[in-house]
């Protein structure tokens, strides 16, 4: 029922109750074990203000402990008997002031808490009280001053404890004298300075003196101020009058306020700088005007000297002083290095307790007991911070203290001492009710029962008391020990266990088990990259134990769900590890391990996998000439298989990136440097050395640093020399430019060399552009299609080359002189013509003649569609309909076009119907399609309808197949018979068009 109750709960509900059970169970534990008071909350230093308002304080004091501790007080050392003096009393620990008066009831207090278990003091705690008394009321003095002349009224604050504000008011006014650069209130000394007097300043000046803790307020006589008349103060220099310490120590953390003010005439003005010129960082607050620098959070960074400045017309002064992080050498607050705990201890051991306090000056140690000074004698020893107690007894029972003292203060560790005495009892830890021991091992049956005083042991097997031997050994601790274990040693055994107390036994029986061996062991092997391999484990064992087998790889447990590469295989006795697809990493020692409930065993073996060498390493380059470098290699691993061949692969740099080449030259294994031979000159290199071993070819290494060869003559001419065509009187010659790897230097070009056929001298041109591949020569004085003799040669900055073959290029021809004689044309359809001509006679034209096109004239030729054929007709496609065109024909050659011919006209036909047939109807009889539609009128524009297309289509779900592509001739209203073979569906369309043999 509850517990369906509970789980009706929403989440909340249920956190609440879980989390007030815990604090119930704690509470619970707090009232069962019972325990000697510890103090949760002391007393601790105050200050109290004293007011009409407050007539009562609380001093904090409170203890944990079962039964509920009692408390009492100390004061001032002696014990405050609370029930004679009406001002105290007791609220639980806390102790309650009534009316405190500073006189009667400032001084030091001490809790004292006590139960059964016995006393514990608090620390000590000094309680002050904030008051602040009234100003004498006997009047003040005038005070007599000339105008321009500086002023200081004194204020004289009346007596006081704690923290206290200064403040200045005017002929009696409610708003205090604000500061400014001529005005300034200390806050140190409570006076007022005024830098320079001035007629409005003349009155009555009351210093207001408020304590910040008890907010009470006090007022001073006024003080009145009288200007004299006789004379009128001249101009001086400044005068510092409020200044900070030369020497200022400053706790880490805590906030500085440093004042600067000076008198003079005219006003100074205060500036503040750090000696070092280092600047203020932003947390600083600087007010000008009354001359306060203000420090927050004070770090040792912001150490130093500081300067106040005070300038005027007249003058300058100066006061400095430097700020220390306040480290005090020879006071340290103390505080616990080492602490007291709890102790339960048998009746008749020993005590030691150790407590150490870190402080300076060093401090000392007193020793308490329930409250009361603990010293040596007897038994007891106090040495400094330690106490022991020898052979302790019941009335050593309570609670201890430890108190560490200097000058700064004092700190207190307490801890609660329990005597238990006992007889032997084995109900949380008895003797283990089975031992699982193998043949031959040591059998080792722990005997721990709680008792005290501690217990003398036997053993017995059976009814048989057990006594040392040779292989059997009972220790102090009650352990009994058996070497050599053998199958006779199995059965039941008995620790007995005796204090002054009582006695008490517990039995637990000993099993003997075979041995685990390992019978077939991995054994230790070599393989190659990419073989699978089985290193076998095969154990024999007790027939009751069953094996588990684990794997261990270079140390570490193999988990074979998390790797591909191991796997498991066997069963019952064994447990083999397979490496499938062996890779170099799995290279090392392999451990099978086998653990029974008895025993475990193991044996290993190294692996070794062969596989390709790692790439050589740290490839170098010298010696470079323009067909050769020297090169030198580091080797890389030979991943257990020597080296047997290096081979060099060059990284060749054509047209801004690498292409690597291997050079099928090797080099023996055991040699590690080479020439590369057969390089061309002025190419950039990288180079690569690739290893070789029985097992196979290794990765390539790193690149060399790029090198490149030196440069030397060209040795390849330009390839594929030919040339022709161009314009009237014009040589055109082309070739191949010679690529870049092949140029073998810089400022590489062509020397271009041309003859007529015939002639002996040879004309030559010299093209300073490697990436030239064209040469023009004009001379009008030669005929068309004058034959020349022409070669190209190459050139570098180191010098020059070969000549290509001598190869025959004709100069350029001349342009046809004279049109077509006849042209005409005929109109194929609404988009279509087609135009003949008569060819020109190559008698009656200069130049050759290779072709003709046709011009749509009308436009620029520029723009002008051209065709160009070698017949002498051409269709002319893509017209537009019912249009007007003017044709004109011309032949063409090398050198260019001849005139056109006269041009001639014609109109392509009107388009066909752009409306389709209407009212299609369709209708399916047996293996017959009868079709119905409308006949389509052409409009103005459009060509008469003198027949349809009727096109049928055969579908199936794979593929469409067409039936009946045919033409009809109708008028007005249109029918058609169709036969089709039977169980065919079809689709039917039909569409009116121009027949072609209209």
């Amino acid at each position: 029922m509850c517990s369906h109750l509970f789980y009706d709960l929403d989440s909340c509900s249920r956190l609440w109750i879980m989390s007030f059970s815990k604090v119930f169970l704690f509470f619970l534990l707090e009232r069962i074990i019972r325990h000697g008071p510890v103090f949760t909350q002391e007393p601790s230093d105050s200050v109290f203000p004293l007011s009409a308002e407050d007539n009562k304080i609380f001093i904090n004091c409170k203890a944990k402990g079962s039964p509920a501790p009692h408390y009492k007080w100390k004061f001032n050392g002696k014990d405050l008997d609370i029930g004679m003096d009406f001002n105290y009393s007791l609220v639980e620990g806390n102790l309650l002031i009534n009316d405190p008066q500073a006189t009667k009831h400032g001084g030091v207090y001490q809790c004292i808490a006590t139960n059964a278990f016995g006393t514990i003091l608090s620390r000590e705690a000094k309680v002050e009280f904030a008051y602040l008394q009234n100003f004498s009321s006997k009047g003040r003095s005038p005070v007599l001053v000339r105008e321009g002349q500086a002023v200081v009224l004194l204020c004289g604050p009346p007596p006081h404890f704690g923290e206290i504000r200064y403040s200045w008011i005017f002929n009696g006014r409610p708003s205090i004298v604000v500061g400014d650069n001529r005005r300034f209130v200390s806050q140190r000394t409570g006076n007022l300075y005024i830098a320079k007097v001035e007629t409005s300043d003349v009155g009555n000046y009351t210093c207001v003196v408020r304590n910040v803790m008890t907010n009470t307020t006090v007022y001073s006589s006024p003080t009145p101020v009288v200007l004299r008349r006789d004379a009128v103060m001249g101009e001086y220099e400044p005068k510092i009058e409020v200044q900070f310490e030369k020497m200022f120590h400053v706790a880490k953390g805590s906030s500085v306020r440093l004042e600067c003010f000076a008198l003079g005439n005219p006003v100074p003005s205060i500036s503040w700088k750090r000696a070092d010129g280092s600047p203020f960082p932003g947390k600083m607050k600087i007010n000008h005007s009354n001359g306060v620098l203000e420090i927050p959070y004070f770090r040792p960074e912001d150490s130093g000297l500081y300067e106040c400045m005070a300038e005027n017309s007249k003058g300058r002064s100066i006061a400095k002083g430097r700020l220390f992080i306040a480290v005090h050498a020879d006071v340290e607050h103390l505080q616990w290095s080492q602490t007291l705990y709890d102790a339960n201890m048998a009746i008749e051991s020993d005590l030691h307790w150790e407590c150490k306090a870190n402080g300076k000056p060093q401090p000392v140690y007193r020793w308490l007991k329930n409250g009361q000074p603990l010293v040596s004698q007897d038994r007891i020893r106090v040495d400094g911070g330690g106490l022991t107690i020898s052979n302790i007894n019941l009335m050593d029972s309570g609670m201890y203290q430890c108190l560490a003292e200097n000058d700064n203060g004092v700190i207190y560790a307490s801890a609660e001492l329990k005597v238990v005495a006992s007889p032997p009892d084995f109900s949380k830890k008895p003797v283990k009710k089975t031992t699982l021991i193998q043949r031959g091992g040591e059998a080792i049956i722990e005997c721990r029962p709680h008792a005290s005083p501690r217990a003398s042991y036997s053993w017995r097997r059976g009814n048989e008391f057990l006594k040392d031997s040779k292989r059997r050994n009972i220790s102090e601790d009650g352990t009994l020990r058996i070497a050599n274990v053998t199958k006779s040693d199995a059965g039941r055994y008995t620790c007995v266990a005796r204090n002054p107390f009582g006695t008490s036994s517990s039995s637990g029986t000993l099993v003997v088990k075979e041995p685990t061996k390992i019978t077939v062991p991995p054994l230790s092997m070599d393989a190659t990259v990419g073989e699978s391999i089985v290193l076998p484990c095969e154990v024999s064992k007790d027939s009751t134990l069953h094996p588990i087998f684990k794997w261990f790889f270079n140390g570490k447990l193999i988990d074979f769900t998390r790797h591909d590469h191991f796997g498991m295989i066997g069963g019952g006795s064994s447990g083999d590890l397979m490496i499938r697809n062996v890779q170099l990493k799995h290279s090392g020692k392999y451990v099978c391990m086998v653990h029974t409930a008895v025993d475990s065993v193991s044996a290993a073996a190294d692996l070794i996998v062969r596989g390709p060498p790692g790439a050589p390493v740290g490839v170098l380059v010298g010696d470079v000439t323009d067909r050769t470098a020297q090169l030198s290699w580091g080797p890389g691993p030979d991943n257990h298989s020597p080296v047997t061949l290096y081979i060099m692969g060059i990284d060749v740099f054509f047209h801004s990136k690498f292409s690597l080449i291997l050079v099928p030259d090797s080099v023996p294994g055991q040699m590690i440097h080479a020439t590369a031979v057969n390089l061309n000159p002025w190419v950039d290199y990288e180079f690569r050395v690739v290893a070789i071993n029985n097992v196979g070819v290794g990765e390539p290494s790193m690149p060399s640093k790029p090198v490149r060869t030196k440069a030397a003559d060209p040795e390849v001419a330009p390839a594929n020399v030919s040339g022709g065509g161009g314009s009237r009187g014009e040589l055109v010659i082309v070739w191949e430019p010679v690529p870049e790897e092949l140029q073998n230097g810089e400022k590489f070009g062509y020397v271009v060399a041309f003859r007529p056929l015939g002639t002996t001298t040879w004309k030559q041109s010299v093209l300073a552009s490697a990436d030239a591949s064209r040469y023009i020569y004009k001379n009008d004085t030669f005929p068309p299609l004058t034959q020349f003799e022409v070669k190209v040669g190459v050139y570098n900055e180191i010098g020059e080359g070969p000549f290509s073959p001598v190869v025959i290029v004709y100069s350029a021809d001349e342009e046809p002189s004279v049109a077509p004689p006849r042209v005409w044309a005929r109109t194929l359809s609404a988009s279509e013509i087609e135009v003949f001509w008569k060819p020109v006679h190559q008698s009656g034209s200069k130049g050759q003649i290779t072709g003709y096109e046709w011009l749509e004239d009308g436009s620029p030729e520029s723009d002008a569609e051209r065709v160009r054929v070698t017949e002498t007709s051409v269709n002319i496609t893509g017209l537009k309909g019912s249009t007007l065109y003017l044709i004109s024909v011309r032949a063409h050659n090398s050198a260019g076009t001849g005139p056109s011919s006269v041009p001639i006209t014609i109109t392509t036909k009107k388009p066909p119907p752009s409306q389709p047939p209407g009212n299609i109807e369709w209708n399916l009889t047996n293996s017959k399609v009868f079709l119905n539609w409308e006949h389509v009128k052409a409009m103005d524009n459009e060509s008469e309808v003198t027949g349809y297309k009727v096109i049928s289509f055969f579908c199936s779900r794979s593929s469409v197949a067409l039936l009946i592509n045919m033409l009809y001739q109708c008028m007005l209203k249109c029918h058609l018979e169709l036969e089709l073979p039977k169980q065919i569906k079809s689709l039917f369309s039909a569409k009116a068009t121009l027949s072609p043999f209209c």
